[in-house]
This record gives structure tokens, C-alpha cells and sequence, in this order.
């Protein structure tokens, strides 16, 4: 069973499993158990009701401590299993683990709003953002890609799919940071086979002034006004010339005119003589 006990003295798989180191995790618990008492306050039933008893009573649950809660949400969204596989890590049946996956994400994203660490879902005010604003207005943007269940509807069927492997997906436009490496702007959720230019001019993205953008080549031609874009170019193999040509040595050069001279003018494909090996005369 997977437990923050487990995973304390374990910092490589820790980071792995949630995606935050120790400390950051200790950074967002305090923020994380002030969200859960407001979304639900000790004094109510999980319905919502005036509790008759104390809280505490009765049996005690398999995610009773905090941690373990903010562990549980951190994992699935980290790894996105499926509900059943992650029920399982958690020692977890699926309608417990639906249950606790819905009960917990308001949780987090009122924690990491209070932190202010939440990603802007409005492509209008990203240009004022203090995520975008913090270092220096240096960002990165890419498309991410997630799987999802193959849809039973034929129509959606063929709009969820990515054209990579027989894959259904879902789509989001990330901005990060490009010194603090934390995600200034999270796009809408769009279909897998969108493609990545589509979905930025769709977005609209408001970048702050004298911005630089770093782009891959699926933002071929996206060039939002006042925004110095970079794209990475491949990098030429060494002894490798432009159109993928490999320069044939001093050596190969003379043998090629020396035998296209004795061939008269011939082509090496033309001259039979050449193609003989006892014909040493042209080599």
C-alpha cells in the first residue's frame, strides 16, 4: 500500500510518484489542509449535514492523515492511471477512488490558488500574470497530449483521435516559465488531432511586452505581434552536407574522374567496361 510513510525516506521516488521534492510538498500541505477545512469543515458530515457527534468518531479511513490525502491526488495527477490502478497503490476500491478523486482536486486547486502557484486559465490576462512576470517574460510553449478512453461514437470517435498509434487524446496548450520552470498559463482542453498552431491562434494569448517565446517546429508560422519567437533547428551531423549528401573523400573523387576520363566522356552507369572485374584499367 502506497503511504507518505513509504515514501518519506525515499526522495528519488517520491519525486517520481508526486512530482514534488520533500520540501515543496511540505509547502503546499499547510495550504492543502486549510483548503480542505474550508471545503469541509470539521463540524459537517461528509453530506454536508450539522454533525451530531464529534469528529474522529467511528472507523478510520484509509486516507485519515492529510498527507496521505495530498499524496493520494498529487500520485493520479502525476501518473494519470486509470481509477482502478490507482485504487489499487491505495488499497482502494474504483467507486472509493472516484469518490476520493472528486472530493480532493477542488482541494488542490484552491491550495495551489492560495500559493499562488495555479496556472492562468485565461488567455487574456497572461500578459499580467506574476507566474509569466516572474524572473523575466521568457516562456515556452507546447502542446501536451493525454489518453483517454476510445469513444464508442464514431463521429467523436474520429475527432479524439491523435494520428499517432492508434491513440485517443485530449490536448492542452502549456506556457511555462522559461527560469522558474513553473506553468504560467493552462490552455483549454481541446481534441487530440488538433493541431498545435490551431489551437494558440484559437487560444489568443495575451504575452506580456518585449516577451521571447521558445517554440517547437508544431508553432511553425506562429508569430503573435510583439514577441520575439525561437524555434531550435537540427543540428547538421558533422561531415554531412546540406540535403543529406555524405562528401566523398579526395581519394573517391580522383578515382570518379579518373574513370570517367577513360570511359571518354561515358557515364558509369553507360560504360559495361567498368562494371567488369578484370577491367583494372579504369580503376
Amino acid at each position: 500500500m502506497l503511504t507518505y510513510s513509504t515514501l518519506q525516506d525515499r526522495p528519488r521516488e517520491f519525486l517520481a510518484a508526486t512530482g514534488l521534492t520533500h520540501d515543496e510538498f511540505a509547502r503546499v500541505l499547510p495550504a492543502f489542509a486549510a483548503a480542505y477545512a474550508v471545503l469541509y469543515p470539521p463540524d459537517k458530515t461528509w453530506a454536508g449535514k450539522v454533525r451530531q457527534r464529534q469528529s474522529g468518531g467511528g472507523a478510520k479511513g484509509v486516507l485519515s492523515q492529510m498527507e496521505d490525502k495530498l499524496l493520494f491526488i498529487l500520485v493520479y495527477q502525476k501518473t494519470n492511471p486509470l481509477q482502478t490502478m490507482h485504487g489499487v497503490q491505495f488499497d482502494l476500491s474504483q467507486p472509493q477512488t472516484n469518490y476520493w478523486i472528486h472530493r480532493l482536486l477542488p482541494v488542490l486547486r484552491r491550495a495551489l490558488a492560495a500559493l499562488g502557484m495555479a496556472p492562468e486559465r485565461d488567455a487574456s490576462r497572461v500578459a499580467t500574470s506574476p507566474l509569466a512576470l516572474e524572473g523575466a517574460p521568457d516562456g515556452i510553449l507546447d502542446g501536451t497530449e493525454r489518453r483517454r478512453q476510445r469513444p464508442t461514437d464514431a463521429a467523436q470517435q474520429k475527432e479524439q483521435y491523435s494520428g499517432k498509434k492508434k491513440t485517443h487524446t485530449d490536448k492542452n496548450l502549456l506556457l511555462v516559465n522559461e527560469h522558474t520552470n513553473k506553468v504560467s498559463y493552462l490552455g483549454p482542453t481541446v481534441p487530440g488531432k488538433t493541431h498545435d498552431k490551431k489551437a494558440a491562434d484559437a487560444a489568443q494569448i495575451c504575452y506580456p511586452p518585449n516577451a521571447t517565446l521558445g517554440k517547437d517546429t508544431g508553432f511553425q508560422g506562429y508569430e503573435p505581434a510583439g514577441v520575439l519567437t525561437r524555434q531550435p533547428k537540427k543540428t547538421q551531423r558533422p561531415g554531412v552536407e546540406r540535403g543529406g549528401q555524405v562528401p566523398q573523400s579526395s581519394h573517391l573523387q580522383r578515382t570518379h574522374s579518373r574513370r570517367k576520363r577513360d570511359c571518354r566522356g561515358e557515364t558509369v552507369s553507360d560504360c559495361q567496361r567498368c562494371l567488369t572485374s578484370d577491367h583494372r584499367g579504369h580503376l
